[in-house]
């Protein structure tokens, strides 16, 4: 669920929103929609939008991320129609794609299927950033949907995504400590929905710092902000 409010200061709009909402700090994710600054003939202008309760999951649902990780080394026998056709399905797809692969079941839980390729050509089926993975992954969510509507798989090889995730916390960290020594903001590159969560949490508890998103569509960006920036 989300929610828009106005004011003269990002400040101020949240205050509106937590005293209307009866939100905390935790509660809270900021987009920036709109903002004007103070000019000779204007005020000052701020409109953002507060995303509250399951937004941000329901977004990394339809990301088709999973912050389930499979446990490492460990394969699992196929138990039903859904696991054994949706591994058959992404067998064929990588073949069909030129590579050959085996792909096994490294974890359940519920609906949520973790399965995890081997392969030679491991560093080609993942891609820049993932994104041939991602796309893989996408292709078997839908596939399995057909069989099982509540059926969510996760696809990865290589441990990347664990290794991913970690690559952004570390960068988070890293960025965040610039912004509070050099008193200055900084907009972190484009993410989903899954990868934003992880960086607002890594820096939640993070002193001298807050967070926001901003941007358009499923992909935007992390602003990492200083609580106490330095006057010029």
């Amino acid at each position: 669920m989300y929610k828009d409010f106005e004011g003269r200061t990002e400040a101020e709009a949240l205050q509106k929103a937590r005293q209307e909402l009866g939100l905390v700090n935790d509660d809270v994710y900021v987009e920036v929609l709109e903002e004007t600054k103070k000019g000779l003939f204007k005020k000052s202008y701020i409109k953002i939008r507060v995303y509250y309760g399951d937004e941000e999951k329901e977004d990394i649902e339809k990301a088709g991320e999973s912050e389930y990780l499979p446990e490492e080394g460990k394969v699992l026998s196929a138990e039903s129609d859904v696991e054994r056709k949706t591994i058959d399905f992404v067998t064929t797809l990588i073949k069909k794609m030129g590579y050959d692969a085996t792909v096994t079941i490294s974890s359940r839980r519920d609906s949520k299927i973790s399965l995890n390729i081997e392969s030679d050509s491991s560093s080609i089926l993942i891609g820049r950033k993932g994104k041939n993975l991602d796309a893989i992954q996408l292709l078997a969510n839908v596939y399995a949907a057909t069989i099982d509507e509540d059926a969510k798989i996760v696809i990865d090889s290589e441990n990347y995504r664990m290794r991913h995730e970690d690559q952004i916390v570390r960068n988070a960290v890293r960025s965040a400590e610039y912004v509070r020594r050099s008193g200055r903001s900084k907009l972190l590159e484009p993410m989903n929905p899954f990868e934003r969560r992880l960086v607002h949490t890594a820096l939640n508890d993070f002193k001298g710092v807050e967070t926001k998103s901003e941007g358009e569509g499923v992909y935007k960006q992390v602003r990492i902000i200083p609580t106490n920036p330095k006057r010029k």
